[in-house]
C-alpha cells in the first residue's frame, strides 16, 4: 500500500519570530490600559471592564512571546509583525467595549461593532458606531479608552516599540520602514530607535502642549465646555489626526476659539514631524525650504479659499448652507478653515455640519479626502509627498515632450529622485484609486442585497473615509451621524480598508502574494 507523499510548505518567512514580537508588542499594551483603569477607580465605573482586558492582554502577550525568535528581523518578517500587530491590538482593543456592553444598550456591545471601534481608533480613522456619546450609555473610563486608541495609533504602535523596547532595536529600522506612514522615513539620528523616540517626543510635546491651552482657555472662560475632562480627551485625538470626540457634535459644542486655536493644531498633526526636529535643532528655515511642505501648505490654502467662497457666495441662495452659516465673514472663513483642514489632515473634527452645506461644497470635502496629509505625519489618504510627485513628473513629461533629448530627473528637496521611486509612487496611487472605486461598488451591492437604498455619494464617502482613514462621510454618515447602519458585512469590509489603509496598502496586500511566502 502506497504513503502519500509528505507536504512541506517550504516557507521562506520565519513567521515565529514575527508573531514573537507580535507578543512582546502586545504584552506593553497592558500599560496604556492601566490609564481608563485609573479613569474607572476615579468615576466608580467599569473597573472590571479593564481590569479583565488587562489580564487578557497580558495573557496572550506573554503567550506568543514564548514563541521561538531570531533577533535577526528580515523584511519579510518586518511585513508580517507590522501587519498583524496592527490587527491584533484592535482585536485586544475592542474586548473593553464588548465586556462593558454585555449589561448596557451600548451598540459597542456588538463584537462587530466592537472590532469597527477599536480599528477605526488604531488606525485613527474616526468613523464610528456609537449610537449615543451620553455618560450614562458609555463611562468615562470607556470613552476615555476610546480616545487613547488613537493617541497610541497616530505615530504608530511598532514605532513606539522601537523607541521604547531593547528587544525590537536589532530590526527597528525593518519595522518602522514598514509601518511609518508615507513612502520613506527620514533617519534624523544615527540609531533608529533614538529617532522614533525623537518622533514620539515631538508628539508628546504637542500633546501636552494643546492641553494646557484647552484647559487655560477654560479658566479664562474662553471655553466654558471645555472641562478637564474635555480638555485632556481632545488632545489625544487631535495631533494623532483621529477626530473622535466625547461629544457628539464634535467641535461645534465648542466657542469659536477653541476652534481657531484646534486648527494650527490639526495642521501641526499633518505636517512631517521630522521637520520640527530640524527645526529645534537650528535649521530654523526648514519649513520655508521644504518642498513638500510649501505644497502642503498652498493645498490646505487654496481648498479653503475655494470652499471659503462658496460659502460665502452660497450664503442667502441655498436654503440649507444659509440655515447652518451666519451671515458673517469671520464664522464662514472659520467654518471652511476647520472643515477643510480636518478633512486634508485626515483628522475628522467638525466645526458644523456640513451635511447641510451646498451639494458643491460637499464635493470638494469629497475631493479633500483623498490629499491627505505629509509623509512622518500622523495623517492618512494618500499623502501631499505622493501628489507632489506626480505634478513634478507630470511637468517633466510636458518639458520631454518639447525637449526630447533633455535628460530632465525629478528632484524632491534639491535631490533628484530614483526612478523606481517614482514608479512605485504612481503604483501606490493607482492600486489606491482601484480600492477606492472596487470597494465602493461592494459597498453598494451590499447594502443593496439587505434592501438598503445608498446614495452613490455615501457610498464614495464611505469607502474614501475608511480607506483614507478620514473618518466621517456624506449623507448619513456625515460628521453628526455614523456607520451604525451599514449591514454586518460591509462593517468587516470597511474594518479591513481602514486595516490597508493605515498600512498603506503593500504591507498587507504583500501577505496575500505566494511569493511572499515561497519564493
Amino acid at each position: 500500500m502506497g504513503t502519500l507523499p509528505s507536504l512541506r510548505l517550504n516557507l521562506r518567512v520565519d513567521w515565529r519570530s514575527s508573531v514573537s514580537l507580535v507578543g512582546t508588542v502586545l504584552k506593553y499594551l497592558a500599560v496604556p490600559l492601566l490609564f481608563p483603569l485609573l479613569v474607572s477607580l476615579y468615576y466608580g465605573a467599569d473597573t472590571f471592564v479593564f481590569l479583565a482586558t488587562i489580564g487578557i492582554t497580558l495573557t496572550v502577550g506573554f503567550s506568543l512571546e514564548h514563541l521561538e525568535s531570531d533577533p535577526e528581523l528580515g523584511a519579510r518578517e518586518a511585513f508580517l509583525m507590522v501587519a498583524v500587530t496592527w490587527l491584533a491590538v484592535a482585536l485586544l482593543g475592542m474586548i473593553p467595549y464588548v465586556i462593558a456592553g454585555l449589561d448596557s444598550t451600548s451598540t459597542l456591545g456588538d463584537p462587530v461593532n466592537a472590532l469597527f471601534e477599536s480599528m477605526s481608533g488604531f488606525t485613527t480613522t474616526g468613523a464610528t458606531v456609537m449610537g449615543s456619546f451620553e455618560f450614562s450609555d458609555h463611562s468615562h473610563a470607556l470613552l476615555i479608552w476610546r480616545q487613547l486608541t488613537q493617541w497610541l495609533g497616530g505615530m504608530g504602535i511598532v514605532v513606539l516599540a522601537v523607541a521604547i523596547l531593547p528587544e525590537l532595536s536589532v530590526g527597528g529600522a525593518q519595522l518602522m520602514d514598514a509601518e511609518a506612514p508615507g513612502p520613506g522615513l527620514e533617519k534624523l539620528t544615527p540609531r533608529i530607535a533614538t529617532t522614533a523616540r525623537v518622533l514620539w517626543m515631538a508628539y508628546f510635546g504637542f500633546t501636552v502642549l494643546l492641553f494646557l491651552i484647552l484647559y487655560g482657555l477654560h479658566h479664562a472662560g474662553y471655553a466654558p465646555e471645555m472641562g478637564l475632562y474635555n480638555a485632556m480627551a481632545h488632545p489625544l485625538t487631535t495631533l494623532p489626526t483621529g477626530g473622535f470626540s466625547p461629544e457628539a457634535r464634535s467641535i461645534e459644542a465648542f466657542s469659536a476659539v477653541v476652534q481657531w486655536v484646534i486648527i494650527p493644531f490639526m495642521v501641526v498633526a499633518g505636517t512631517n514631524f521630522a521637520l520640527f526636529w530640524r527645526a529645534i535643532t537650528g535649521e530654523y528655515d526648514v519649513f520655508a525650504r521644504d518642498d513638500e511642505f510649501r505644497f502642503y501648505a498652498g493645498v490646505i490654502a487654496s481648498v479653503t479659499a475655494i470652499t471659503t467662497g462658496l460659502l460665502l457666495v452660497g450664503h442667502g441662495i441655498a436654503p440649507a448652507l444659509d440655515a447652518i452659516v451666519p451671515a458673517s465673514i469671520e464664522s464662514s472663513i472659520r467654518s471652511a478653515t476647520f472643515q477643510v483642514v480636518s478633512i486634508v489632515t485626515t483628522t475628522g473634527y467638525a466645526s458644523v455640519d456640513f451635511e447641510l452645506w451646498d451639494p458643491v461644497a460637499q464635493y470638494v470635502l469629497l475631493f479633500a479626502m483623498f490629499i491627505g496629509g505629509s509623509a512622518g505625519s500622523t495623517g492618512g489618504a494618500i499623502k501631499i509627498v505622493r501628489w507632489l510627485v506626480i505634478v513634478k513628473s507630470l511637468k517633466r513629461e510636458l518639458f520631454t515632450t518639447v525637449h526630447p533629448d533633455a535628460v530632465k530627473p525629478v528632484r524632491l528637496g534639491g535631490r533628484a529622485l530614483d526612478e523606481r521611486a517614482v514608479r512605485g509612487i504612481y503604483a501606490f496611487t493607482l492600486i489606491y484609486l482601484v480600492i477606492f472605486f472596487v470597494g465602493t461598488i461592494v459597498i453598494m451591492i451590499d447594502s443593496a442585497r439587505i434592501g438598503e437604498v445608498l446614495e452613490i455619494r455615501e457610498g464614495l464617502s464611505a469607502v474614501a473615509a475608511t480607506l483614507g482613514n478620514v473618518g466621517p462621510g456624506l449623507g448619513d454618515l456625515g460628521p453628526m451621524g455614523n456607520y451604525l447602519g451599514f449591514p454586518w458585512t460591509s462593517k468587516l469590509f470597511m474594518i479591513f480598508l481602514m486595516w490597508v489603509g493605515r498600512l498603506e496598502i503593500f504591507p498587507v496586500f504583500v501577505l496575500l502574494t505566494v511569493a511572499f511566502w515561497r519564493s
